[in-house]
């Protein structure tokens, strides 16, 4: 007696049945995908094919690439409290090389591909950027500030985005060597003095 084999393409692909566990694993194969390529490098097949799923099931869940890349990439996930202590844990004196720190060691971490998703995805999506101005600038540097007792902080806080946007362009996007390849303590201590000067010293001189 022979036994029939299940020999559809699903089974033979290894898909992921359209479960509970379907969404969570196409927003995490989307945030990898648009980590490494931006918005419009990524392709709806390209995300399917990492989840393990039919690319229809990014329509069924997501209405497409653009709700998926909502869900996946503008709403970050963000403790703001974590990385507040994280970065002003040591006091003003120190908030520079702790900002440069931490956000370097998101980015470069596992949980970090959101992050470098928005910063691939800014030059063709407005709402990434308007998400990446928003963390910087309205979550966590205007709360930094309030802990320096420094002036003119509008701009300071803008000074110091500048640099944190500048620095993921240049290590994740343009891959500038050696700067992409630097290790963070390397980067740290060459670009913190100059955070440190936005948030604390002298902007006039």
């Amino acid at each position: 007696m022979t036994t029939a084999k299940d020999d559809s393409p699903a089974r033979r692909r290894g898909r992921r049945p359209a479960g509970d566990d379907t969404k969570a694993a196409l927003l995490e194969a989307a945030r990898g995908v648009f980590a490494e390529t931006g918005y419009d490098g990524a392709t709806v097949r390209a995300i399917a094919a990492r989840a393990g799923v039919d690319a229809a099931m990014v329509n069924h869940w997501f209405g497409g690439k653009e709700g998926l890349f909502a869900t996946a990439v503008l709403n970050v996930p963000f403790n703001l409290d974590e990385v507040l202590e994280s970065v002003t844990v040591d006091g003003p004196d120190r908030l520079g090389e702790n900002i440069v720190r931490t956000f370097l060691t998101r980015w470069d971490g596992a949980g970090g591909e959101a992050f470098v998703a928005l910063i691939r995805s800014i030059t063709t999506k407005p709402e990434a950027l308007g998400t990446l101005k928003n963390l910087l600038i309205s979550k966590v540097l205007t709360a930094v500030m309030s802990t320096t007792g420094s002036d003119r902080t509008e701009l300071r806080s803008a000074l110091c985005a500048s640099q944190i946007v500048g620095m993921g362009m240049a290590r994740y996007v343009a891959q500038i060597e050696p700067l992409a390849s630097a290790d963070i303590e390397t980067l740290v201590a060459a670009i913190a003095p100059t955070m440190q000067r936005y948030l604390t010293g002298d902007i006039d001189g």
